[in-house]
């Protein structure tokens, strides 16, 4: 290998549970993003021991055929220590409602640093939902994911006063309890809050949990001076001006080279555990978790991941990390 490219490393890389900036009222609760780094070879063999153990004949195999129950064994096998991406893969999950709360408190109060904002959303994630009851709850979050959605202009927004009364309702109900503050943070911004719907066009995506995690893929494969090579399955989100802002704030970055995952056999390894890991978190997230499952997806959980459930997060915690 040539000495200028021996510190290169191509990662393959794709998602499941991704809606856009939609982080409530979607169909899925939790995105997940896997990067691999196999080669062709490995990938190729992966692939074809799955469909030898799994015999489907459907021409592409998606994440949803390793999570049935007859398949169970062939899941166990991919995800465990003598399967194929075993130390050589990462998983960066997102529990998107509080993914959208810490996202709330950057723009309630920008001069905030990102730990304040997460102990803030971790807070209100924690406490709120009981106090308010269920209803005030799913509108608190769905109103303001409408708010901050940089490109959902077909979708009517709350009014500002409709608003600023569900924060009121909030404020009372949380006096005395440890969230109160954090709902007093959100009421103070709420102006701000309100504002970001107003240049919306203008601005680049801040929900969308793409982009922090190529960010964090990019910071994780890059370790001890690596250049790193992104191979992602297609997704409109992935634009030359985002690969070019990627390139600026991470010069680690080689380049992102988008396929067909029915092309590339690394990305359709990507592309079956994030779908993997996205189920299996969000069944932990419900409290529906398989203790297996889950467990032999912690090696590969990003620490960094974007969680605020403490519960499933203990259980997911990763207590082993891909090299």
């Amino acid at each position: 290998m040539p000495a200028e490219r021996a510190s290169l490393v191509e990662i393959a890389c794709d998602e499941s549970g991704s809606e856009g900036e939609k982080l409530v009222g979607g169909n899925t609760e939790v995105f997940a993003h896997a990067t691999v780094a196999i080669d062709l070879d490995l990938a190729r063999a992966c692939i074809a021991e799955l469909r030898r153990r799994i015999r489907s004949p459907a021409v592409e195999y998606k994440a949803n055929h390793l999570l049935r129950e007859k398949n169970r064994a062939a899941l166990v096998w991919i995800l465990g220590p003598s399967g194929p991406i075993h130390r050589r893969a990462r998983v960066y999950l997102v529990e998107k409602a509080y993914f959208l709360v810490r996202a709330l408190f950057d723009h309630a109060a920008p001069g905030n640093s990102t730990e304040t904002s997460s102990k803030l959303a971790h807070g209100l994630c924690q406490d709120e939902p009981g106090l308010v009851g269920p209803a005030d709850w799913r509108a608190f979050l769905e109103w303001s994911n409408q708010l901050l959605w940089a490109r959902n202009g077909d979708v009517p927004r709350p009014s500002a006063a409709a608003y600023y009364e569900l924060l009121d309702r909030m404020r009372l109900s949380t006096v005395g309890d440890p969230a109160a503050e954090a709902v007093e943070v959100v009421w103070s911004g709420r102006e701000l809050i309100i504002a970001a719907r107003k240049d919306r066009t203008a601005r680049t995506s801040t929900l969308d949990p793409l982009l922090p995690a190529l960010a964090r893929a990019i910071q994780v494969w890059a370790e001890g001076g690596r250049t790193v090579a992104i191979v992602h399955d297609e997704h409109s989100m992935i634009t030359d001006g985002v690969i070019i802002e990627l390139k600026k704030a991470w010069p680690a970055l080689a380049g992102i080279r988008l396929v067909d995952s029915m092309d590339d056999p690394r990305v359709q390894v990507a592309d079956f555990l994030a779908g993997v890991a996205r189920r299996i978190a969000e069944d932990a997230l419900t409290g529906d978790g398989d203790a297996e499952l889950t467990a032999m997806l912690r090696p590969y959980v990003d620490p960094a991941s974007v969680w605020g459930d403490s519960n499933s997060w203990t259980a997911l915690e990763a207590r082993d990390h891909a090299e």
